[in-house]
């Protein structure tokens, strides 16, 4: 009994090792078949196929996009792998904020015992007539209607900005506004900028400066009638808006940045200039 159970055993073993062999013989080494590949993703040996394929991966400058070069099946025969492209679809107008501005502080301080705000308002730019139709209606609402538009298909292909001025209790007023191409961007020591007064009733001296400039830009001197000046430079988005503080700021939606001057007391406005860019 002990004899015939050591024979069949030693049988068993023999025969296995002869199946694996001629397994062996039979298998075919060629391209990984790139289909079997999709299939069998959780297995070991497609994992490994998947990480010899991506040697085949492309990425092409000029579009972003991913291609794949051609591969080939276990019969030689050319695969052509389907290759899911992302593309990020166009924004809606609720995205680009044609219908509701993005709002922005840039200045504040207190000027007669009463704290002052300016802010500005970014419309993004209406792509069609229905857009713009629909902004000019809002900017009623907003009570930012522009004065040199007739009709509202002068406001396609631009954005929009009001800078608005607070004081104390009083109503937010629009100091400022412009439709700006989407083509146009400011560039080195372009500059646009207005001298206003910190009082309502704009009986005070020209003190507070408002402008805007070009992305790069580090540095503007704002010069005042006495002889002194203010040196305003470029501070980090989201950085916080101090009293009586001079700066360049970014602005939500702006292609520019914007800065803010103030006057000490006593003077007035004289000059004002892009120094560093």
């Amino acid at each position: 009994m002990s004899a015939d159970r050591e024979t069949n055993h030693t049988m068993t073993d023999r025969d296995i090792a002869l199946l694996l062999a001629d397994a062996a013989d039979e298998v075919e080494i060629g391209i990984a078949p790139y289909q079997a590949v999709l299939r069998g993703g959780r297995r070991r040996r497609a994992r490994r196929w998947a990480l010899a394929t991506a040697a085949a991966l492309v990425i092409t400058g000029t579009t972003g996009t991913l291609a794949l070069a051609s591969l080939r099946d276990g019969s030689g025969v050319e695969v052509s792998p389907a290759v899911t492209q992302q593309s990020t679809p166009p924004s809606t107008p609720e995205e680009r904020h044609v219908y509701q501005p993005q709002e922005t502080l840039i200045g504040t301080g207190n000027v007669g015992g009463k704290e002052w705000w300016v802010s500005v308002d970014e419309w993004g730019a209406p792509r069609d007539e229905g857009e713009a139709w629909a902004q000019l209606q809002s900017m009623k609402r907003y009570g930012e209607v522009p004065v040199d538009v007739s009709k509202s298909s002068q406001l396609v292909g631009k954005s929009s900005y009001f800078t608005r001025r607070s004081i104390g209790d009083g109503e937010p007023v629009v100091l400022t506004e412009k439709r700006v191409d989407t083509k146009d961007k400011m560039s080195g020591v372009d500059l646009e900028s207005v001298a206003l007064s910190l009082d309502p009733k704009h009986t005070m001296p020209q003190r507070l400066v408002i402008g805007q400039v070009a992305k790069t830009a580090q540095e503007v001197t704002c010069t005042w009638k006495d002889g002194s000046s203010t040196v305003v430079h470029r501070v980090a988005e989201g950085a916080d808006v101090n009293s009586d503080e001079s700066a360049i700021r970014p602005v939500a939606g702006s292609s520019a940045n914007w800065f803010v001057c103030i006057a000490p007391e006593g003077t007035t406005f004289d000059s004002v200039k892009v120094t560093s860019d």
